[in-house]
């Protein structure tokens, strides 16, 4: 049994960039194919789609610049253990705004970009840049 599936699928993320991997594989859920999605659209990976297998499953294609991933850093922020909760007028911002933050929402997963556009807060899952 898995205790964090989010962290688990940023630690694979995170492993794979280090090791020059082409390809990910992890198991699929709702909240994690958001996350990805996000990721394709700020341009941190090249592709996330859904694989159907005897389980279904997300393979997402990296991204590289040379022999640098696109993927510098990943860090979980809110845990099962100690949820970290934003109101919308807290949201910061990574790296002066060249990263992001992925905010579990009430109008749905989004960047901190996002969530402020839409004038929403909540749960802070990552940081990435």
């Amino acid at each position: 049994m898995m205790t964090d599936p989010i962290a688990d699928m940023l630690t694979r993320l995170r492993n794979a960039a280090a090791v020059h991997k082409k390809d990910v594989v992890f198991p699929f859920s709702k909240i994690k194919m958001a996350m990805a999605a996000i990721l394709v659209r700020e341009g941190y990976v090249a592709s996330a789609e859904e694989v159907k297998e005897a389980r279904p499953m997300i393979a997402i294609k990296l991204k590289y610049h040379g022999r640098v991933s696109a993927l510098q850093s990943l860090k979980r922020v809110s845990t099962p253990g100690a949820r970290r909760y934003v109101p919308k007028d807290k949201l910061g911002n990574v790296l002066n705004g060249l990263g992001i933050q992925i905010l579990s929402t009430p109008k749905g997963i989004l960047t901190n970009r996002e969530a402020r556009e839409q004038n929403v807060g909540g749960e802070v899952l990552c940081e990435i840049y």
